[in-house]
């Protein structure tokens, strides 16, 4: 009856996922009810209970991700409330006012920059919809193309540094921070190059209506001034937090508050500050890093009797006894990571299935392929992070496209955003399979700049 229990708490985890009960909820009461049922059965003392505070208490501890988390946090946030996105369209718009597709461009380039507040899936794709898809409609863009405009620019930022996604994947992982950060800029660079093409030939397909200019700066001093309060210093900021951090001049916990002091200076320089936007920031913050943190406990209340009754062991075993070389195991693991991201976000993915996983990945070799130890574990991760990044928006299911849907303007239908997100999926798909074929691609940064990967 014990082997049994394991699974019963994965079916009923899968089942109540779709209740719409909050995930952390899920996850402590079916901790704790099993728990129950193991001391009924006698397969559990009675003391065991006990040990539930305990895992609440270590399941925080011990780590130097968790502060940065609420930081960076911090930090985009403040860069979305104090209007300095909006600012960022309206000067990449007007620089890119020529050029086909160049609004699409200037939503791109915005979701980049702004990775930091792609910690939240839906809070990025729900911030870009809300900013930028009312004025690609009236450039005159179908609704398809602005629809996948802002799909791939709300959810680039979530594999690009230092998004909050790589800390949690760098601390599963156990590879170093700054490798996790450098792995992913190349895929990162060429998925975001083979978006800016694509938009530029949509750009030539239909006619826009040209910007409307009469608000342009007219004068070298407007201008300046535009570029530097809607560019240089959010730019100069994501750089300082990534220089820190890449340079090994900073902890991530320092490199956060880095951040979070930047992003609050952003917001006194334009002239937002003010003590209801305060709080705003304050309680945003710290409502998503509730949901962060509640998650993280929660799952470690949950994984207290599902691994005591085996049932890591008996994952393990399950996939260990499958008579299949190393890639198809690789496949099998990122495509049940791929389907749940259709489901839930990264944060219950990362602290919820990556750890039953992870003793088999670390017993992957691809010695003719890539080198044994962290170099392999590295390239796993940056696919990983790619993997999720593309179940977000993978029609029927990617819950991003809800997010979408719910922010955009009436006249967006759901099919009109899985339309205009089937090309952005397949160059995603496209990437996935080039980083599978040459880690490279991830590896070669990493190496260049700390010698190995250490």
């Amino acid at each position: 009856m014990i082997d049994a229990l394991p699974f019963l708490m994965l079916g009923s985890l899968v089942l109540l996922l779709f209740t719409g009960i909050p995930v952390a909820v899920v996850l402590f009461g079916l901790g704790i009810t099993f728990c129950g049922f193991g001391i009924a059965l006698g397969e559990m003392p009675v003391a065991g209970l006990f040990n539930v505070t305990p895992k609440l208490i270590t399941s925080m501890s011990g780590s130097l991700f968790y502060p940065a988390v609420v930081m960076l946090l911090f930090m985009g946030v403040a860069l979305e409330k104090a209007g300095i996105a909006r600012d960022m369209l309206t000067c990449l718009s007007l620089m890119l006012n020529r050029a086909p597709g160049g609004l699409a461009l200037a939503v791109l380039i915005i979701g980049v920059v702004l990775a930091p507040a792609a910690g939240i899936v839906g809070a990025s794709v729900v911030t870009l919809s809300l900013i930028a898809l009312p004025t690609l409609l009236q450039r005159g863009y179908p609704a398809p193309a602005a629809s996948g405009a802002v799909a791939a620019a709300g959810t680039v930022g979530i594999i690009l540094p230092p998004a909050v996604m790589l800390f949690f994947l760098a601390g599963e992982f156990k590879v170093p921070l700054g490798s996790m950060f450098m792995s992913t800029v190349l895929p990162g660079a060429l998925l975001i190059i083979l978006y800016a093409v694509y938009f530029m030939w949509c750009g030539t397909r239909h006619t826009t209506v040209p910007a409307d200019l009469a608000s342009a700066p007219t004068t070298f001093l407007q201008w300046l001034l535009l570029i530097i309060r809607g560019l240089l210093l959010p730019i100069g900021l994501i750089a300082l937090v990534l220089g820190t951090i890449i340079a090994g001049w900073a902890t991530p916990s320092q490199s956060g508050a880095i951040g979070a002091a930047g992003g609050l200076l952003l917001v006194v320089l334009n002239g937002q500050l003010s003590r209801q936007l305060l709080v705003d920031l304050f309680t945003t913050t710290a409502r998503l890093s509730a949901m962060v943190f509640f998650i993280i406990m929660a799952a470690a209340v949950f994984a207290y009797p599902f691994r005591y009754f085996g049932g890591d062991t008996s994952i393990a075993d399950a996939l260990n006894a499958i008579s299949a070389g190393p890639w198809t195991l690789l496949l099998l693991i990122v495509g049940i990571i791929f389907v749940l991201g259709f489901f839930i976000d990264w944060i219950e993915i990362t602290v919820i299935t990556l750890p039953l996983m992870m003793p088999t990945l670390g017993a992957l070799e691809f010695t003719d392929h890539v080198v044994t130890g962290k170099t392999t574990l590295l390239w796993i991760a940056a696919t990983v992070a790619l993997v999720l990044q593309t179940s977000f928006i993978t029609p029927p299911f990617g819950f991003a496209l809800f997010f979408l849907k719910g922010s955009a303007p009436p006249g967006i239908s759901l099919s009109d955003i899985y339309r205009g997100v089937w090309p952005i999926l397949l160059i995603q798909l496209l990437v996935i399979g080039v980083v599978l074929l040459f880690p490279e691609l991830v590896l070669w940064l990493p190496e260049k700049i700390y010698g190995t990967i250490r």
